[in-house]
């Protein structure tokens, strides 16, 4: 097939897209883990929600474990890394048990949510979290509180049903991945219900997430499809799915890899938008691009919003360690 046999295609790309600063310091984490101490470095948990970025850790000696107690006899002297989601406290508690030496790559931004739920918990207020029950993320925030501390809500639909002890002393913190649209929803009939109802000293939702769905958001008009590159298990991925269907694209839908496309039920189609969530890397962002260059006589346009340049720091045990040049475009997900 020539070029000029090739359907005309725009792709409107999305950004800020992929990798934001908690995943790209997750990541860094445990291949500087694997530089300093050698292999085996162990994980609980996927570090992020990517089987790429996970099968491209185990290939370099990472290993992924579900719970402390897979780790061998003989490798308790070698480090294990928390994932960028957080954990309840009990993780690190069992891990000091067994006498690991551990590394906690909990995304900073996570951890503010953790140290918002434990202020209210300290100033005599009842937890109400906002976020998807099940995910990591929320397993570990209600981890930070005694049990029953912290009731969970999802939908408008739950905060109707939701009768706590004393309605007038609550205190409400988000996962971080959620919809900005629908939380602010779910946060407005909280507070119709609890007028008393005390926010978190600052936005639970994080940049990234924020950032990604704004820019889905302002590229999805007029868009025959629209692609998030991103895992299923991944909430910001699946949440960029909901918006870009929400702000007008006719199709939106999630892929890990170009391979899972299926072409032949796109039909006709003009204008695409791509996006990837903040676990995706870039390397698969320009696969699909490419796989589209292959079939379509394909034109990129940027679609940006904001420029981030965030960056968090790795831990301490870590900052004099040196990365090669192909060890940072592994990290930087290139």
């Amino acid at each position: 097939m020539t070029t000029m046999s090739k359907p005309p295609l725009t792709i409107r790309l999305c950004g800020p897209r992929g990798f934001c600063a908690g995943v790209d310091r997750a990541i860094q984490i445990v291949v500087l883990a694997l530089k300093a101490y050698g292999a085996p470095v162990y994980v609980r948990h996927e570090i992020v929600h990517n089987r790429y970025v996970v099968e491209g850790l185990e290939a370099k000696g990472a290993v992924f474990v579900e719970e402390l107690n897979e780790i061998p006899e003989e490798h308790r002297g070698q480090p294990v890394v928390f994932s960028a989601h957080g954990v309840p406290k009990t993780v690190p508690a069992d891990a000091v048990a067994r006498n690991l030496f551990y590394l906690d790559a909990t995304c900073p931004l996570v951890s503010k949510v953790h140290k918002q739920a434990m202020r209210h918990q300290r100033l005599g207020r009842h937890v109400v979290l906002i976020g998807h029950a099940g995910h990591p993320e929320v397993i570990g925030t209600m981890g930070q509180l005694p049990e029953g501390a912290v009731s969970l809500v999802e939908t408008i639909e739950d905060v109707d049903a939701y009768v706590p002890v004393d309605p007038d002393n609550l205190g409400y913190v988000t996962q971080t991945t959620l919809s900005v649209d629908d939380t602010a929803g779910v946060i407005a009939r909280l507070t119709e219900r609890f007028p008393n109802l005390t926010p978190p000293s600052a936005d639970s939702i994080c940049y990234a997430t924020t950032n990604r769905q704004e820019a889905v958001k302002q590229a999805a008009p007029g868009c025959d499809l629209f692609l998030i590159v991103g895992a299923p298990n991944s909430s910001n991925s699946k949440r960029l799915v909901e918006v870009a269907l929400r702000a007008g694209a006719k199709n939106a839908i999630l892929v890990q890899r170009a391979s899972e496309i299926d072409w032949e039920r796109l039909g006709p189609i003009a204008t695409v938008g791509l996006s990837a969530g903040a676990s995706a890397p870039e390397v698969i962002v320009n696969e699909i691009i490419e796989a589209f260059r292959a079939r379509y006589d394909t034109t990129v346009e940027l679609a940006e919003t904001v420029q981030e340049n965030e960056h968090f720091l790795v831990n301490r045990e870590l900052r004099d360690i040196e990365l090669t040049t192909a060890d940072m475009a592994f990290v930087n997900g290139e």
